[in-house]
């Protein structure tokens, strides 16, 4: 996606930041961006030294204007230079009489506290919002900061999110997922929602990996190629599955983009669908006879299943178990696999965990301000979630054989 430029925050500028806009040209004399830089550094002094001083209240146990019988007090400051995202700067550090100040936002010896930055990214990529992560600031170090500054921060992550967007990818996939979630997103004051589509891979080495986040709300076969496109033009060469729900249009132009890519329809999906609107006492059963439609040893058997579970359940629920007869040819290519392919078609395993972190951001923030920053959060996620993806999926040299004998010559041996 390419970077969103500055005037959504035109949009979103309030009263209070006006008001430290003017302070800041009334304190000092702005005449060029360098004088900006400059007038930044000398506040992010100011705000270190505040929180530093809050943090000696606290290991002093008493605050500066306060008497105390302790032995320990406040011994004056001790200039220290270091390295910041605005260049070389001196900041006066608080010093105790006894030298047992053990000080966190920066620490003895660090030279580079640009980390300050990050440790505002990680907050933000544990779902706070910009409000949250301020008043979180305030109440830790008792020092403001505004939700201005805090979305300054993050917005250096969209440089970054670019590239990530457009970094080459694995010549072969074997299997990829496509999943859609939908978030709540402020636009020009009308809330809306927006889908966001994520693309995970299972490269041939059998390690997940996310390729692709994109933010709109128009399906389309001509959008669905123009995202596959934009896969073969970060060098995918071929797909032997791809998997999803039923996206509008993604059936058709999966064979233009990739045409010996096979489409299989999500199993999770299928089965979530169906039991959407069955009542709780229903629902224990009519998803068991479900199950023996995957389960089937074969399409036959599939098919055998499909008719019984339709002619128990559809008197009571009308066109419950239509879907699967309009979507069998999507349904279907399944059953040519063993259980150990199957599994990872179908399992939830593989996408659900990496939704229940995006479903996070929803129970934590109702609205996000725009689409830029619904983007962010998603990064921001993404890169939570995916720490952990350290080894090879589960009988991955089992899959990968079966998969190298059904697609001949398409895998590297």
């Amino acid at each position: 996606m390419a970077r969103e430029k500055k005037p959504v925050h035109k949009v979103q500028m309030t009263e209070g930041k006006r008001n430290i806009i003017h302070q800041l040209l009334e304190e000092y004399d702005i005449q060029t961006a360098e004088d900006i830089q400059d007038a930044l550094k000398d506040l992010l002094g100011g705000t270190i030294k505040e929180m530093m001083e809050a943090e000696m209240d606290d290991h002093l146990g008493y605050e500066k204007s306060e008497r105390s019988d302790s032995d320990d007090y406040r011994n004056g400051y001790k200039p220290k230079r270091v390295n910041s995202s605005y260049g070389t700067m001196e900041i006066e550090v608080p010093q105790d009489r006894k030298s047992t100040f053990d000080r966190k936002i920066v620490q003895k010896r660090q030279k580079d506290i640009s980390d300050i930055d990050q440790k505002i990214i990680s907050m933000y990529a544990k779902g706070m919002t910009t409000r949250q992560i301020s008043e979180t600031i305030e109440d830790i170090y008792g020092f403001e900061t505004s939700e201005g500054f805090i979305s300054d921060v993050t917005d250096k992550l969209l440089p970054q999110i670019e590239d990530w967007q457009n970094r080459p990818l694995y010549e072969i996939y074997p299997i990829l997922y496509i999943d859609a979630i939908h978030y709540s997103v402020r636009d020009n004051g009308v809330i809306r929602k927006l889908a966001t589509y994520v693309i995970l891979g299972i490269n041939t080495e059998g390690r997940k990996e996310v390729l692709s986040i994109s933010v709109g709300d128009n399906e389309s076969a001509k959008y669905w190629l123009s995202v596959l496109n934009e896969l073969k033009n970060r060098g995918v060469k071929d797909i032997l599955i791809i998997c999803a729900d039923g996206l509008t249009g993604i059936k058709e132009a999966i064979p233009t983009a990739f045409p010996k890519t096979e489409y299989q329809r999500c199993i999770v999906h299928q089965v979530r669908n169906t039991l959407k609107y069955v009542p709780d006492k229903d629902r224990k059963a009519f998803a068991a006879d479900l199950k023996t439609i995957y389960h089937a040893p074969d399409e036959a058997k599939a098919r055998e299943a499909l008719d019984r579970a339709n002619e128990k359940w559809t008197p009571r629920y009308p066109n419950s178990m239509k879907r699967w007869y309009d979507n069998w040819d999507a349904v279907s290519p399944i059953f040519k696999f063993s259980a150990a392919v199957r599994k990872v078609i179908y399992t939830t395993n593989s996408i659900e965990s990496l939704n229940a972190t995006y479903r996070k951001l929803n129970r934590q923030r109702s609205v996000f301000p725009s689409d830029t920053s619904l983007l962010k959060a998603l990064y921001l996620s993404t890169f939570e979630a995916t720490k952990k993806w350290t080894t090879t999926i589960r009988n991955w040299a089992q899959v990968y054989g079966e998969l190298s004998i059904m697609y001949e010559g398409r895998l590297p041996e």
